[in-house]
Order: C-alpha cells, then structure tokens, then sequence
C-alpha cells in the first residue's frame, strides 16, 4: 500500500474516534443533568428541615408553657373559690390597725394598708441607699489596704473580709443586733457623744434641725450649690483633657455647697433651730432617735457587703497593667496621686459591673430585717397578709417593688459604666 492511501486512512480513523469520545462525552453529561434533576425533583421531608424542626420546637415550648401558667392560674381561681377568699388589690384601701414604730411617713393605726406597704417601701429603700453608701466606701478602703505596702494594714484587711465573707447574712444581723446593741448601757447610763448625742441600747439620739417659716432660702442655696459644682467639675474636667492643668474641684465644691447655704441661713434671718436631745432619768426627750433595729440592720449589710466590694476593688486594681504604675513613677508622682490620678480611673472599668451585683444583693439581703423586728416592705407585707389573707396579691406586690429596684439599680449602674469607660482621643 503506498503512502498516498496510508495518510488518509489514518486521518479518516483519528476523526472516527475523536467523533466516538465527543457522543460518549455527550452521553454522560445527558445522564448527569438527568440525575441532577432527579434529584432537584425529590423533596425532602418538613421534617428533616432544621429551620422547621427549630419553628416547630419553639411553637411547641410556648403552647406548653401557656398550658402551664393556664392550668396554674385556673387552679389557683378554683381554690380560692372553694376557700371563699376574695381576689382583687381592693383591700389595699381598708384600715391597716397596727402601729409601726419606725417610719419616714405619716401613718397612724387609722392609715390603710397601701399606705403602710409605702411606709414599708421607704424604710427598705432607705436602708439599702445608707447600706450602699457605707458599703462602697468601706470596701474601697478595704480594698485598696488589701493591697499596701504596709504588713499590719495588709493583714488586718484580709481578716476582715475572710470573716465576713464567710457568715451568713442573718448570723451578722444578729451579731450587731444581739451582740453589740442590746448590751449597750440602758437610758440613764447613756454614753454621751460628741454635739448633744446619746448612745444607748434604745438607739442613737442626736439633734433634730427645726425648719421655720423663711427657710426655704437655705435648700435654694444647697441647690444652687450642688448645681454649680457639677458646673464647675464639668468645665474643670474639660480644662484638663486639653491643657493638663488641674483646678482644684474638690475645695472648690465643698465651698460652695457650705457656703451658700451658710450664707441663705444668715440672710434669711437665720430661721433654723436645733433641738438637742435631753436625758431624763427613764427616757430622752428632744431630738430624733435611730432605732436599734435600723442600727443593727444598716451595719450588718454594710460590713457584709463591704467584704465583697473590697476583692472586687483588689482584683480591679490588679487588672491594671503594672507598666502604668512605673509610668507615674517615672513621672515623679507620688504613690497617692498615681493611685488616685492614674490606676483607679482605669481600674472603674473593671470594677462597676460585678459592683452592681453588689449592690442589688444588699438590696434584697434587707429581707432579713425581719427576724431583728424592722418593718421593711417584707415585714410590714407579711403582717397585711396574715390579716386579710391576700396571699397572692402580697407576693405579687413584693416581687414587682423588688423586680421594679434591681431594674432601675442596673439602669443606672449601666449609664455610670458608660460615662466611666475610657474613651479614645
């Protein structure tokens, strides 16, 4: 065979098979987008979808829940019904009958039981605000001794808080109520302090300012004081961040708040009088009187909170990088000013968070007055229960002023966490 029928042939068997492998190419693409679409066209099952699976499950645990509170509620309804008791808040307008001995409010035995929850609301709040005071500033003390230089300071710190913080609440009510109050000296031994005050186990008597007609002056001149010394920190503050000079705010208020109220009383004719308090042989007379009760409750959560507060401040302190202690070093400050200047400013970021916990256990901790006789909003519920039997109308009561004081305690522990937390120029 020449080569002239050579070339052709093998030309014309290179095409056949290049013509071969394009049908079988084209072929299994065929059996690929037919199976494609077979399976696009099976669907699968609600079930197995996640998204429905979720919907399905939490529209499940809702309808159980409603069963619950529904058959809660219903059950409720029924055994008052069967008990013949009567629901409602209508009772809050009938007459209370019982005196309570320490109030913040008018109230006499005549005064309806909404009026005395009021009284009982006032004395919690008043007790949780001196106790959160106290607490802040003893645990900041507490705190910052926990971390001096000096070894006595150091340890006597420690102590305190180990003790503290290991004792229930109840047993350091007790203490201050049984321990220390009750075994002061009776009203004719009473020890005598400083300014006409009186210390016995009846409580702590001490001079009652006696507001006259013309003394509205003196409290526009403690406003006006308070307002300018926010004015005054506020325009300082801004000084600072862009000079570096320091006003000295802390003279500059504590002026203005004594003496423009100072100088109200002295241009008003000085319309203020003070009653002292004066020791007969079986009781005082004159003044105002801070029960035992109030005493004993007020101490104990301010010492026992303090002792939390007091780590929380350690431990903020200690998040601080060491690196900014060697910087005020460095800048020749003293270790006061740096602590006060340069680490606590920093430290607040780390501190404010964990202290509102604080702050609200020592607002529900006031509970406990209870077992020492002070009628706070549990004690004083707990007496208008027993006399009408308004069960579930009292916890309801309890549970929304409590709820109500830990929302608004956050909220405002959320605002001072922002303005406390540390910008970027």
């Amino acid at each position: 065979m020449t080569g002239e029928h050579v070339l052709p042939g093998l030309l014309s068997c290179r095409n056949n098979k290049t013509k071969a492998g394009r049908d079988r190419h084209q072929v299994k693409g065929n059996h690929v987008s037919e199976h494609v679409i077979r399976e696009e066209s099976v669907r699968v099952p609600l079930i197995y979808d996640p998204r429905v699976r979720s919907i399905f499950f939490q529209l499940l645990l809702v309808a159980l829940l409603a069963l619950g509170i529904w058959w809660i509620v219903d059950n409720t309804i029924e055994n008052l019904r069967r008990s013949n008791i009567s629901t409602g808040f209508a009772f809050l307008r009938g007459r209370a009958g019982f005196d309570i001995s320490d109030r913040l409010i008018d109230y006499t035995s005549d005064s309806s039981y909404g009026r005395a929850l009021l009284v009982g609301i006032a004395n919690t709040l008043a007790v949780a605000a001196a106790g959160i005071v106290t607490a802040t500033i003893l645990g900041f003390l507490v705190g910052i001794g926990r971390l001096s230089q000096n070894w006595l300071i150091r340890k006597l710190a420690m102590i305190y808080v180990e003790v503290f913080r290991n004792i229930p609440p109840l047993l350091v009510i007790l203490f201050w109520y049984q321990g220390v109050l009750a075994v002061l000296p009776n009203v004719r031994d009473s020890l005598s302090l400083p300014l006409g005050s009186y210390l016995n186990n009846r409580g702590f008597y001490f001079p009652k300012l006696v507001w006259e007609p013309g003394s509205g002056l003196i409290l526009a001149g403690f406003v006006a004081a308070v307002i300018l010394s926010w004015y005054v920190a506020r325009r300082a503050r801004a000084r600072q961040m862009a000079t570096g000079e320091r006003f000295p705010v802390f003279l500059t208020s504590a002026g203005l708040i004594i003496g423009l109220p100072l100088l109200a009383y002295l241009v008003s004719g000085m319309p203020v009088s003070v009653d002292y308090p004066q020791k007969g042989t079986f009781n005082l007379t004159g003044g105002t009187n801070i029960k035992p009760e109030f005493l004993s409750l007020y101490l104990a959560l301010s010492f026992y909170t303090a002792s939390f507060i007091a780590e929380i401040v350690r431990a903020g302190i200690m998040g601080v990088p060491k690196g900014q202690t060697e910087a005020y070093s460095a800048l020749g400050m003293s270790s006061n000013d740096g602590l006060r200047l340069v680490v606590i400013p920093q430290a607040m970021r780390i501190i404010i968070p964990p202290l509102t916990s604080q702050y609200l256990n020592l607002t529900k901790n006031s509970s406990l007055a209870v077992a020492i006789g002070y009628p706070d909003l549990y004690a004083i519920g707990g007496t208008i229960l027993n006399q009408t039997g308004q069960a579930i109308e009292v916890v309801v009561i309890f549970m929304t002023v409590y709820l109500s004081i830990s929302i608004l305690t956050s909220l405002f522990m959320n605002w001072f966490n922002t303005k406390m937390a540390l910008k970027e120029r």
